[in-house]
């Protein structure tokens, strides 16, 4: 995607090798900042204080917290070490377990001595391979948006979206945006609705996102979502997954679960951005099954925004004593899903789908 006019990745790896830069997300959307990790300790703080987000992105820093991990130390001990410690960041996105798992399989039985170039060679692929799933399920919620714009010509396509599942949350394209950067390129009138997403207002990341891209949108917030479906305004919903069942459960950012209910009970339908390293074969029931992070209360209590001058500020929104509660995810049960836009196509959110559509991570699952 582009920043200002010039192509941007959010995470790249320096030539040398010796550092990996990131966009501070943190910062986003008053500023634009990239920072340099050089240390396993510093990709791992990178994703738990949330300068890198989203599922894939936080997978692919991963893979290079373990390359970085084995220039500074390429033991098996430092291996083991520098795993855990990322592992140990976040606990709902699957992608960081996955990209853990593909590191220390593709670096079982390598020589201490060229671990490191083949631990960055790998994690590059990764990050490649991120881009190329985004960019197919693109293609695939492609098709969906041209269906709708053929039934309503002269008229935008009106997207609703929650949270980011942009390209910021991804190397490139995104998840849940991919399709729509595709349908603006290619000349479709699109419209988003962007949901604000309290308590961090990612949404706020995805307009910024949208902005820079030219793609008309609208921000508002997450109460509003249910309302515009009532009244027409909405034609599909596209939202990500941080890890998905394998009964076709999807675990995603808060709040999403009312939006599928709001979109089921208006014929709206929902679909969600679903790239194969998201799903996890080893679970079936998201609602007893998938780990529910919860984050810091001050998420919820306080909000930072940008003052005047340009700086900004954090303030409370809440009274002094109010305590505050911050789960980070719900899990949309799948008979609420209209349909899966994975890398291989768009399919239904069932275990037979599912299987079908990826037969050789079913039997991965089952080898584990």
């Amino acid at each position: 995607m582009r920043v200002d006019g010039r192509f941007c990745r959010t995470i790249v790896p320096r030539a040398d090798g010796a550092a990996i830069e990131i966009i501070d997300q943190t910062r986003l959307p008053h500023h634009f900042e990239i920072v340099p990790l050089t240390r396993v300790e510093e990709a791992a703080q990178a994703i738990t204080t949330m300068q890198v987000r989203g599922a894939p992105l936080i997978g692919v820093t991963a893979a290079y917290g373990v390359a970085l991990a084995m220039r500074a130390d390429p033991s098996d001990t430092n291996l083991d070490a520098a795993s855990a410690k990322l592992a140990a960041t976040r606990p709902t996105a699957v992608n960081l377990r996955w990209a853990l798992d593909e590191m220390r399989r593709h670096l079982a039985g390598v020589a201490a001595s060229r671990r490191a170039e083949v631990a960055m060679a790998r994690a590059n692929e990764i990050a490649e391979e991120d881009v190329a799933l985004c960019a197919a399920i693109g293609d695939h919620g492609l098709a969906l948006v041209r269906d709708i714009a053929a039934r309503k010509p002269g008229r935008p396509v009106n997207i609703l979206t929650h949270c980011n599942a942009g390209w910021l949350a991804t190397v490139d394209w995104g998840t849940a945006t991919a399709p729509i950067f595709k349908a603006h390129d290619s000349g479709l009138a699109v419209h988003v609705w962007v949901e604000e997403t309290r308590p961090r207002n990612q949404g706020a990341l995805t307009a910024w996102e949208l902005g820079q891209h030219g793609v008309p949108h609208t921000f508002i917030v997450d109460n509003a979502g249910g309302h515009l479906m009532q009244h027409g305004e909405v034609d599909l919903v596209i939202v990500g997954t941080d890890r998905t069942t394998a009964s076709g459960d999807v675990c995603n950012k808060i709040g999403t679960y009312l939006k599928a209910l709001s979109a089921r009970d208006n014929d709206v339908p929902f679909y969600v951005a679903a790239p194969s390293p998201s799903i996890d074969f080893t679970l079936s029931d998201g609602i007893a099954e998938v780990p529910i992070e919860h984050r810091s209360p001050r998420e919820v209590t306080h909000v930072t925004g940008r003052n005047g001058d340009g700086s900004t500020t954090s303030v409370a929104v809440t009274p002094v004593g109010s305590e505050a509660l911050n789960p980070a995810f719900d899990v949309t049960p799948a008979r609420l899903v209209t349909g899966l836009i994975t890398e291989r196509g768009v399919i239904e959110a069932t275990r037979a789908a599912l299987a079908a559509a990826f037969p050789e991570r079913v039997a991965g699952a089952a080898a584990a």
